[in-house]
């Protein structure tokens, strides 16, 4: 994907979400309207990082070019550049896969 021309603030994560396989396991074809939105994307973008307290930076755990699992509604959706990615909280992120 190209560069994004967004970026993130404080501990927020941009994500594009990896496209839903069009079979089953069994080779069944499945219809689009049958499709779930899948919990799977890559990180296209990350913020700086949140603060404690003190106002010292906590780092990010992820980074551009992660592919992660978040939870089923997790993020705000948006449309940027004709591409539809996820922003959301660094928490919200369920791990990386490896």
């Amino acid at each position: 994907m190209a560069k994004t021309k967004f970026r993130p603030l404080h501990d927020r994560v941009v994500v594009k979400r990896v496209e839903a396989e069009d079979k089953s396991k069994g080779g069944i074809i499945i219809p689009d309207t049958a499709k779930e939105k899948p919990q799977e994307g890559q990180v296209v973008a990350v913020g700086p990082g949140g603060r404690d307290e003190n106002g010292k930076l906590i780092p990010m755990g992820v980074k551009a070019g992660d592919r992660v699992l978040f939870g089923k509604w997790s993020g705000t959706e948006v449309k940027l550049d004709g591409d539809e990615l996820l922003i959301m909280k660094e928490s919200d992120i369920m791990g990386v896969v490896a």
